[in-house]
Formats: C-alpha cells, structure tokens, sequence
C-alpha cells in the first residue's frame, strides 16, 4: 500500500493519458473509489479526445473495474458489454480478453456464475490464442474451475443436477 501512495505522490499533478491510466488503478487497489473514478472518468475523456480508439477502449475498461469495485455491477457490465464488442469487432483480442474476464469477474461478484463461466472461459481461449504464458494461462483456468465450483455448489443448493457430476451409483 505505501508503495501504491509513493507511485501516486509521484505521478503528482500529470495528466497525461498514461499517468491518468496509472492513478486510476492505483486509487482503485487503495480502496479510493470515488477519487478512482473522477479520474477514470477524465481518462475516458481525454482518450476520446485524442481520437485512439484503442487506448478509450482500454480506459473504458478501468473504469468499469472501478465500477465494479464500488458494486455498480450492472453499469460495469453494460460498460465492459460494450468494450467487449467493440474489441472482438476490432480483433482487439489483448483488449476483448481484458474486458470480458473483467465482465465475469462482475457476473462472479453477482452470483451469476452460468455467465461467469462464460466469460472466464473465454477468456482463457483468447489468451491462449494470443499465446500467453504458463502463468497466465494457469491464473486464468484457476479462475475457471473457482467459477465451476461455485457453479456447482448453487446448483447444488437449488438440488438441481450438476452436469457431469458422478451420480454415485457406480456401474450399473
């Protein structure tokens, strides 16, 4: 944390998109919320300004993490909804991948795991398409087989059948 308060003691009063970028994340980890989304807010503005649409894309998505963060899950998904689209129809993957694991991690903080699963798992393609690493690949099937078990167990608590699941009756 203390580190995270020195970056932002750093980037001090800059406005540049990148220092924009950075301190929104920075007040997002520090719990800063409303202050993360002034500047995210900012961010997304001067994106648009400058006319790249692959960096208003990538501020769009911090953004809706800050939403996310704060429990607006619902403007997050709509806000990452789109950023999702948006990319896939650029064949942004790097983007879609960021967007849509983001959109399910939302889904996830709702309880909407059908929709979590989803999207995690498409996430892992995309990043394997892009040829992520070991690492990245392994951060992002762990989350997938969270998001199973969580599937499972609520399907479990609705006594609704889990497919796959052994039924435990052995060979009949």
């Amino acid at each position: 944390m203390r580190a995270a308060d020195e970056r932002l003691d750093e980037l001090g009063s800059l406005r540049s998109l990148s220092a924009l970028n950075e301190k929104t994340v920075l007040l997002r980890l520090l719990g800063r919320l409303d202050e993360a989304l002034v500047v995210g807010n900012e961010a997304v503005r001067q994106a648009r300004f400058t006319g790249d649409r692959e960096q208003l894309l990538g501020a769009r998505i911090r953004r809706a993490q800050v939403l996310q963060y704060q429990g607006k899950f619902d403007e997050a998904i709509v806000e990452l909804t789109g950023c999702v689209d948006e990319a896939r129809g650029r064949d942004w993957s790097a983007l879609e991948a960021f967007a849509v694991q983001n959109r399910g991690k939302c889904y996830f903080d709702q309880a909407e795991y059908e929709h979590a699963l989803s999207d995690m798992t498409a996430a892992v393609f995309l990043r394997e398409k892009l040829g992520a690493s070991p690492a990245e690949i392994e951060g992002a099937l762990t989350a997938v087989a969270v998001v199973q078990r969580f599937l499972e167990a609520q399907r479990a608590a609705a006594g609704e059948e889990t497919p796959g699941a052994d039924d435990g009756g052995g060979p009949a």
